[in-house]
């Protein structure tokens, strides 16, 4: 497609793209004229366009490593199995901090190999992964100067985020850090503010927070993310111009860092989105274990947004027992990456090592067909955006920087014909498969409509057709509208 071709085509998709807008479950823009004045809120409208946003964008695939204490429970307190999420078992077990804390003293995984892990991630074909360096029980990966609680007062006394950051940097694989500000075993941390006395011990908590967040992009400075937990807490709401005093720190100590949108509150306490409905942070949050409607949420495609993914639905650790919940297969987290490319997001899918330091067979499993599928579709995927086309039943769009868009067919129609229509002006000239070659036959059926046949051959894998677009200036007709 020439360049003149593909300015006149992406206009024709962005055309089609705003006639398809539905609100979406966040909260809905204000008029510029009604937009409640804020100290808080967002720090721009519409997406970063700088470089390091770009590469964030063009990723779309990553990695989730969720490994702590709770690693060593399994989701299991005295002989008792529970089937919450495994971080979260010392709250679903009341346990106290001081006796979770004990299991420090078990925290030796013999099997940890961080080089390992980052060529398992390169197989796979994510191109940045987030490693949680301190979750809601307090306990840190790095050795902290700020906590009591950390790998320095293990068996092990290794820097295990140290080695992961070196070893993922070494591959190629971005490293974002998780960092929880929900802290149970700090003395100081509060839920709400009820009196000056609780005021006073949460200011010295986000002293403490601040230290901690301020000590990680010191200690790995190559680090291009930072990804915020445990902000829903209504003291941490009321706090509004510490989410943007943290924002604004990490971006003069990194340039280019990213920041997610659980981060931040504005002046009224709203998360995410401030309380004139525009994104804080730089991309959208809140998709865990969720993704957004295809065909009604289109309007999500105006700012960045990431979605999580579990293998275990209710999992995010390891847990001793992964039936306890549906566990997903590949194809499904393949499905998974398709349908947030198809909308301009990013899909990071969690493993959970075992205390050991090692992947259960799962796991490894799901890294090796995720990864072999990538290496033969990845062009569908990374560098890819939002087609804006209408969604059809056999699975979804793509499309590349250079205008070319990719049918990812989940589900063959027992007709052999595939539906794709097209905005006025736009005509398909050649359907391709992706891998292997071969043309594919195509059909123009009515106006602004094709059949695209499927394959004569038997491909037992969701497979992908690239579509040749022609953008015709001219505007003949030769379809007649019906007479009713």
């Amino acid at each position: 497609m020439k360049p003149s071709d593909l300015k006149i085509f992406v206009l024709f998709l962005l055309a089609g793209a705003t006639t398809a807008l539905s609100a979406q479950n966040t909260t809905k823009v204000l008029p510029t004229d009604l937009e409640i004045p804020l100290k808080y809120g967002a720090d721009r409208l519409g997406k970063r366009q700088d470089a390091a946003m770009q590469k964030f964008r063009d990723s779309r695939l990553g990695l989730f490593i969720h490994w702590g204490l709770y690693a060593i429970t399994g989701g299991e307190w005295e002989g008792k199995i529970y089937s919450g999420p495994s971080s979260f078992l010392q709250k679903s077990a009341k346990i106290t901090p001081e006796e979770w804390m004990k299991l420090i003293n078990r925290w030796n995984p013999t099997k940890f190999n961080a080089t390992e892990w980052a060529k398992m991630a390169r197989k796979m074909g994510v191109r940045y992964v987030k490693i949680v360096t301190k979750h809601h029980d307090g306990f840190c990966l790095w050795p902290s100067k700020y906590s009591e609680y950390t790998v320095a007062q293990a068996p092990c006394k290794k820097d295990i985020l140290g080695e992961l950051v070196k070893a993922f940097d070494a591959v190629g694989i971005d490293v974002h850090l998780y960092y929880s500000i929900l802290d149970w075993s700090h003395p100081d941390y509060r839920y709400s503010i009820k009196n000056r006395e609780d005021s006073v011990a949460f200011g010295h908590f986000l002293e403490f927070a601040e230290n901690q967040v301020k000590e990680l992009a010191s200690r790995y400075p190559e680090v291009k993310d930072f990804w915020f937990d445990g902000t829903w807490d209504e003291s941490f709401k009321e706090n509004g111009w510490w989410s943007v005093h943290i924002e604004r720190m990490l971006k003069e100590m990194i340039p280019g860092v990213t920041v997610n949108s659980r981060l931040r509150a504005d002046d009224y306490g709203k998360r995410h989105f401030d309380s004139n409905g525009h994104l804080m942070g730089d991309y959208e949050s809140g998709y865990e274990r969720r993704l957004p409607d295809p065909v009604k949420d289109i309007d999500i495609t105006r700012h960045d947004w990431e979605a999580y993914m579990t293998l275990p639905e209710n999992q995010w650790g390891y847990h001793k027992d992964w039936k306890l919940s549906y566990v997903k297969t590949p194809i499904e987290a393949i499905q998974r990456i398709v349908h947030a490319t198809s909308m301009g997001g990013n899909m990071v899918i969690n493993f959970g090592p075992r205390p050991e330091g090692d992947f259960r067979q799962e796991e490894l499993e799901m890294a090796a067909v995720v990864g072999k599928w990538m290496e033969k579709y990845g062009e569908c995927i990374y560098g890819c955006d939002y087609a804006g086309l209408v969604k059809q039943d056999w699975g979804y769009y793509t499309r590349g920087k250079n205008g070319t868009v990719y049918m990812i067919v989940f589900n063959v129609p027992l007709s052999g014909r595939m539906t794709v229509q097209v905005p006025k002006g736009v005509q398909i000239e050649e359907a391709t498969l992706l891998h292997g070659g071969g043309k594919v036959d195509i059909m123009e059926t009515t106006r602004n409509e094709y059949n695209v046949n499927v394959p004569d051959k038997v491909i037992r894998e969701p497979f992908v057709i690239k579509l040749q677009i022609r953008v015709s200036k001219e505007n003949k007709d030769k379809y007649m509208d019906a007479l009713t």
